[in-house]
């Protein structure tokens, strides 16, 4: 390749970026105004990162170090591995981890699945399909987000008793399945991307309302059930009160609760020395997701921009 390809190369690429940067003066704001506002952007990212890198640095010290350094930076004996050993392989005292850790996974996958395909469904019917009392029902749907779970708490717990769901993977797994955010992610998407027209054809061409669904909807809603999974699974993981109303075996206790106890036990001063153990459970229990989000990504950015429209 010459130097004047190169060079012409070089603008073709400049080019392309200046077409897909749009300049401040469109958004109306001054430079004085971004800078301000990336400050703010700047002082909230280091806000919600301090303690992700506390968890780093202090999950490598000893019980001593945890107390006695300053906790953003590291200090001598570099204990991470011995640690981690000692929460996997339940010493001290450190609970059953590794089952703890089955256990939310298992929670995780299958509620958050399970939501994502209700809320397909749901979204989908509530997007595509006019009959009566249909905006009532999606209210209705959306009302729930207003009632605390503090406040069905003892009706949940007398109802999973008679159903004998206490201590049960399905007390956990059903309501976790029953997402109204997602419902209305997936309905605000598919207004946006599934046209009527499409829908409309498929059924003209002789194609089943299970084909038009299937076949034409959801390979165009794959951004957005990407986004309804990543969301519903984080949920899952991150749940404390559900399964602290369920679940009173230690072996059945999630991530969330089996930490608590934990942490309780540290507290009280019998297993003093479980907090540096503590603490590297804390940064294995958020891995997973942070590693998740960044596979996902780029789907969920897609999702969730697309899903924020109207159509």
């Amino acid at each position: 390749m010459t130097t004047m390809q190169v060079r012409s190369a070089g603008r073709s690429r400049k080019g392309r970026i200046d077409e897909d940067t749009v300049p401040l003066h469109l958004y109306g704001l001054r430079r004085g105004t971004t800078t301000l506002v990336t400050a703010v952007a700047v002082l909230f990212a280091l806000f919600i990162l301090a303690p992700l890198v506390w968890l780093v640095i202090n999950a490598t010290k000893t019980q001593a170090n945890v107390y006695q350094t300053f906790g953003f930076w590291f200090a001598r004996p570099f204990r991470l591995f011995d640690n981690l050993s000692l929460l996997f392989k339940n010493a001290s005292g450190a609970g059953v981890y590794a089952k703890w850790l089955a256990n939310t996974t298992i929670y995780a996958l299958v509620g958050g699945i399970g939501a994502t395909a209700l809320s397909a469904f749901a979204g989908y019917g509530f997007a595509r399909f006019a009959f009566r009392g249909s905006k009532a029902m999606f209210y209705l749907v959306m009302s729930t987000l207003l009632v605390p779970i503090t406040a069905v708490a003892l009706p949940l717990y007398l109802v999973y008793a008679k159903v004998h769901l206490i201590n049960s993977i399905w007390g956990m797994v059903l309501p976790s399945m029953v997402a109204p955010v997602g419902v209305y992610l997936m309905r605000t998407y598919i207004d946006a991307t599934v046209p009527r027209e499409l829908i409309e054809a498929a059924r003209i061409d002789g194609s089943s309302e299970f084909g038009v669904f299937f076949k034409i909807a959801l390979p165009l809603m794959v951004p957005g059930l990407v986004t309804v999974l990543l969301l519903s699974v984080v949920a899952v993981w991150n749940n404390y009160f559900l399964p602290l109303i369920i679940f009173s075996r230690n072996s059945s206790y999630p991530l969330t609760v089996g930490l608590a106890s934990l942490s309780h036990a540290a507290e009280t001063g019998s297993k003093a020395e479980l907090v540096p153990v503590l603490i590297a459970g804390g940064l294995v229990t958020i891995t997973p997701l942070i590693l998740l989000f960044f596979l996902l990504e780029k789907y969920f950015r897609r999702g969730a921009l697309q899903g924020s429209l109207t159509g």
